[in-house]
C-alpha cells in the first residue's frame, strides 16, 4: 500500500540570522539568486495544489523563516486553504519573542525551536551570533500564548553536546516543551564522522540512568519521533532515530525548496523543478502528474548511514528545514576542540604540563589572611587526605560535611613567541578563533573534571567562566578560570583543569606555527567556602 503524503515542508528562504557552524560547508554556501526563487504567488499556488491533494499539514522552514518579510501574510493565506488542519513552522527562535503574537494572530499552529545547547557561551560559539536569551525569551513567550507543547529541535553531537542531554530532559520538568533529539546526520559539506554520532540507544540509556522511571508514550502512524515522559514532568522529550532506526516506512513527508524543487526524501539527491514546470504554463493536471511521477519514485528507504555520508546532497540550509529538519551538523571545530577532554591526560603528557599545587603554598586560617609560602608550621601540619592508613589512593568521604557555597579561581600562562601571539592577538590563525574556543573548552574541562581527575567527587557547578587576557610584554595569554558550586567539597580542581584545559586549547590552536611555547604557572589563586580558605600572596609571584 502505498504511503499517504499528507505532511509538506516549504522552504521560505534561504537565507538566515545565523551563521551555525553546522549547517554550512566550511566554505559557505552560494544562495541562488532572487529571481529564481519561488514568488509569494507560487509558493501559494503550490500550497493549494497540494492541500486539494490530501496535504493537511504544512511546515515553513527556512534557512529563517521569521526573517521573510511576507511571513505572517503567507500563515494568513494558507489558514484559507479548506482541508489544511496545521500550520507549523521551525525556527531558531531569534524573532520568536517580537513575532510569535502576530504568528498566533495569523493562525499559526506549532512551534519548533533548534537548540543544541543550554549554555550561553557555547551557543554563540556554535551559531557565531549572540542571541541565547532572545531564544529562551521566544521559548517562554511562545508557552505563555498557549503553544502546548513547544517543540525543541537538539541535534547531539559527541564531543559538544552529549553532556547535556539531562540538562534538556530536565527542562521539561517546568516548562511544556517536547525536546526531541536529533541524531546526528550526514549533508553536502559537513564531513559527516560516525563517531560523533550518539545512538538514540545510548541516550536513552544515559537518560534512565538518572530517571529509571521514564515512561514509553504511545506514538501516532506517521510520527517520526519515539517519545518518552517523566512522570509528573510537564513536558516530554523524544528521539528522531534517522540514523540508528530509520522510519522510511511510515514516512509521510514532502519537502519543497526555496527555489521551488521537491524533494521527496531528506537524503535523496533527486530532485524535480516545480518552479520551471509553473513558469512554463503548465496546466495544474500536468503539474499533479510530474509530482505524481516523483513521489511514485520515493524509494522505501534511505540508503544507510555509510552510504548516504557519501553521496552528493544539498547543505542543509538549501534543503529547506533548516538546522532542525532532522539537523546534520559537524562542527567545523578548530583543533583538538572535540576530542580535548577525552584525551586531556594523554595530551597533557604530550606537552609535558604539570597539574599540581605548590608544595610551599599553604592554607590561610581565614579569609582576611593572605597565604604566605614556606611557613614551617604550615607544613609540619601538612596531611594528604586522598591515602588511606596504610598510604593507598583513597577517595575522601564527604558525607558528613555540610553543603556551603564554595568559589575557587586558578590560572596558567601560555608563553607564545612573536609569530603565534602576533596570528592569536590578529585573529589570524587557520585553526579560527583561539581564543574564543579555549574559553569554551576550559568551561566544558571544569565540567568533566570528575571525569579526567581519578579521586575528585563530582559537583553540580552553579557557575564556571574562563577569561583569557593578552600580555603584551611577555608576548604570553593569561588564562584566568572561576567556579563555584553548592556542596560538601570544594572546586579548586575545577579551576585548575578548567585554567589547564584551556591552556593547552591555546598551545593547540597555535602548534602549526611554532612548537616552542611553554605553558607555566598552572596554579591555584583562591578558594573559599570550606574548612579552610586559601588567598594566593600575589605580591610574590608574578
Amino acid at each position: 500500500r502505498r504511503q499517504q503524503h499528507s505532511y509538506l515542508r516549504i522552504s521560505l528562504t534561504e537565507k538566515c540570522n545565523l551563521r551555525c557552524q553546522y549547517c554550512m560547508p566550511e566554505e559557505g554556501v552560494k544562495l541562488t539568486p532572487r529571481g529564481q526563487l519561488l514568488s509569494t504567488s507560487e509558493l501559494l499556488t503550490l500550497a493549494r495544489l497540494f492541500v486539494r491533494e490530501g496535504v493537511d499539514k504544512i511546515r515553513l522552514t527556512g534557512g529563517e523563516p521569521l526573517i521573510r518579510p511576507d511571513v505572517l501574510d503567507i500563515i494568513t493565506e494558507l489558514r484559507k486553504l479548506e482541508g489544511l488542519k496545521t500550520i507549523a513552522v521551525t525556527t531558531n527562535g531569534i524573532n520568536l519573542a517580537r513575532l510569535s503574537p502576530k504568528l498566533k494572530d495569523a493562525g499559526l499552529d506549532l512551534i519548533n525551536v533548534s537548540l543544541d545547547s543550554l549554555v550561553p557561551a557555547k551557543f554563540e560559539f556554535i551559531v557565531r551570533r549572540k542571541g541565547f536569551h532572545k531564544v529562551m525569551e521566544g521559548i517562554d513567550k511562545a508557552i505563555e500564548l498557549g503553544y502546548n507543547p513547544v517543540k525543541i529541535n537538539c541535534v547531539v553531537m559527541r564531543g559538544l553536546n552529549e553532556d547535556e542531554l539531562l540538562d534538556f530532559v530536565a527542562l521539561t520538568e517546568e516548562k511544556p516543551v517536547e525536546v526531541r533529539f536529533i541524531e546526528y546526520m550526514p549533508f553536502d559539506g559537513n564531513k559527516w564522522n560516525f563517531k560523533k554520532m550518539v545512538s538514540y540507544q545510548e541516550m536513552l540509556d544515559r537518560i534512565r540512568q538518572r530517571w529509571p522511571n521514564l515512561e514509553t508514550l504511545q506514538a501516532a502512524q506517521a510520527d517520526t519521533a519515539k517519545m518518552f515522559k517523566v512522570p509528573g514532568f510537564s513536558g516530554q522529550v523524544g528521539f528522531i532515530t534517522s540514523m540508528s532506526d530509520h522510519f522510511c516506512g511510515s514516512c509521510n513527508r514532502l519537502r519543497i525548496t526555496a527555489d521551488g524543487n521537491l524533494k521527496v526524501c531528506l537524503f535523496g539527491n533527486s530532485e524535480v523543478s516545480l518552479r520551471d514546470v509553473l513558469r512554463s504554463g503548465a496546466s495544474e493536471d500536468e503539474l499533479l502528474q510530474i509530482i505524481g511521477a516523483a513521489v511514485g519514485r520515493k524509494k522505501k528507504q534511505h540508503a544507510g548511514m555509510f552510504s548516504i555520508s557519501q553521496m552528493k546532497n544539498r547543505p542543509m540550509v538549501l534543503i529547506g528545514g533548516g538546522p532542525s529538519a532532522l539537523r546534520s551538523s559537524t562542527l567545523r571545530t578548530p583543533g583538538a576542540f572535540c576530542t580535548l577532554l577525552m584525551n586531556a591526560k594523554s595530551t597533557a603528557a604530550q606537552h609535558n604540563v604539570r597539574f599540581y599545587h605548590s608544595k610551599d603554598s599553604s592554607f590561610a586560617p581565614s579569609k582576611s589572611t593572605s597565604c604566605q609560602t614556606g611557613e614551617p608550621a604550615a607544613a609540619a601540619a601538612a596531611q594528604l587526605t586522598h591515602t588511606d592508613a596504610q598510604g593507598r589512593a583513597a577517595m575522601v568521604d564527604v558525607g558528613g560535611k555540610a553543603a556551603t557555597a564554595r568559589t575557587a579561581s586558578a590560572c596558567a600562562t601560555v608563553l607564545l613567541g612573536p609569530a603565534a601571539f602576533r596570528l592569536l592577538r590578529e585573529n589570524q590563525l587557520a585553526k579560527g578563533d583561539a581564543m574564543a574556543v579555549a574559553q569554551l573548552a576550559g568551561i566544558m574541562a571544569s565540567k568533566q573534571t570528575a571525569a579526567l581527575i581519578p579521586l575528585c567527587h563530582p559537583l553540580p557547578l552553579d557557575h564556571a567562566a574562563v577569561a583569557l587576557r593578552l600580555d603584551e610584554p611577555r608576548r604570553a595569554v593569561v588564562v584566568t578560570a572561576t567556579c563555584r558550586t553548592t556542596g560538601r567539597t570544594g572546586v579548586e580542581m575545577e579551576a585548575l583543569t578548567a585554567a589547564a584545559v584551556a591552556a593547552l586549547t591555546v598551545y593547540d590552536m597555535c602548534k602549526a606555527v611554532s612548537h616552542d611555547i611553554v605553558i607555566t604557572d598552572v596554579k591555584l589563586l583562591s578558594k573559599t567556602g570550606g574548612k579552610r580558605d586559601f588567598h594566593r600572596d600575589l605580591s610574590q609571584t608574578d
